[in-house]
């Protein structure tokens, strides 16, 4: 395959992902912004979603003052901003045009119309008048494009190099969803015990399960309340769950190898290591040694993992 080619897909498939997942972060924190908290620990939430975005130096040049309607308005549908969900839908519909004889029709459809319906939400004003109705459209979009691809392409090279940026992208979001909601009010989750206390970490602790369809699946894995501890374990280490950092690593390894990645080398050694880390990883290790820590490693490591990609497999970043 043409390394152009496999450049558009990775980053359509990235693209797209990173929309959804944009959407699931900031359903987060326009939930937990519902719940009774001090203002002191809403506004380093906010922070906390433009820096691990490394994208707090770019809200202040434009916007200034770090407001909840500032950093949503930011993240969603300022176009300038490339991490926004529109920006997004944009460069996955634009990879995807590039490559249209490499994809079904089914697929093409899918994206084009996505890019489309999303203009038209934000012309009418949809997601001011209600942010969680958009998020969850934008994650319907994300999910049908998912399957139509699933249900349509031929799991040829073009297919492998798709699935390893979906899942690249999402355990890069994975790790920041549950480091932005862990370090922004660490201190409020551990060691307190009032009843109060416990109430809110339940509705807290929930909204980040749901944010990332493990609500259900923390109750059928853990059968007990929800405590942060566990959290963490699920979203990080459990391989059965589609949106832990293990399982996203599993399927990366897996999806290098269909593309025919030297077994022994730099990329596979790379993606392998990350693996082994999560897979023979214990929870009360990660906890204790620094959670934040360890998910800012993680991050470092898959910016490097994809660069490793790019060069073996993709169009050169320039510089």
């Amino acid at each position: 395959m043409l390394s152009r080619t496999a450049d558009h897909l990775f980053w359509m498939s990235r693209y797209t992902e990173r929309a959804e997942n944009t959407a699931r972060m900031l359903s987060v924190h326009h939930d937990t912004s519902l719940l009774p908290q001090s203002a002191a620990v809403s506004q380093l939430g906010w922070l906390g979603v433009l820096s691990l975005s490394e994208l707090l130096p770019a809200y202040a040049a434009r916007h200034g003052e770090v407001t909840p309607e500032g950093v949503m308005r930011f993240m969603v549908l300022d176009e300038e901003n490339p991490a926004s969900i529109l920006a997004c839908l944009k460069a996955a519909r634009e990879n995807a045009r590039a490559v249209r004889g490499t994809l079904t029709t089914e697929v093409w459809e899918t994206l084009n119309q996505t890019w489309l319906e999303g203009q038209r939400l934000a012309r009418e004003g949809r997601f001011a008048r209600d942010p969680a109705e958009f998020f969850e459209w934008v994650k319907f979009r994300s999910n049908l494009s998912r399957g139509v691809t699933l249900g349509t392409m031929l799991q040829d090279e073009s297919f492998h190099f798709l699935r390893m940026g979906t899942f690249l992208e999402r355990a890069d979001n994975t790790a920041r969803i549950l480091d932005v909601k862990f370090h922004a009010v660490e201190s409020e989750f551990f060691g307190s015990a009032s009843e109060r206390d416990l109430e809110y970490d339940f509705y807290h602790w929930s909204a980040i399960l749901r944010s990332v369809s493990a609500f259900e699946i923390y109750r059928r894995v853990y059968r007990d309340v929800i405590v942060p501890e566990r959290v963490a374990e699920l979203l990080m280490l459990r391989e059965a769950m589609p949106r832990s950092l293990h399982h996203c690593m599993s399927a990366v390894m897996d999806n290098l190898r269909l593309v025919g990645a030297e077994p022994q080398g730099e990329t596979m050694r790379h993606a392998g290591r990350l693996r082994s880390d999560l897979r023979y990883g214990h929870i009360d290790e990660i906890l204790a040694t620094g959670l934040h820590a360890f998910l800012t490693q993680f991050l470092d490591r898959v910016n490097q993992l994809g660069a490793h990609i790019s060069r073996d497999f993709l169009v050169p970043s320039l510089g």
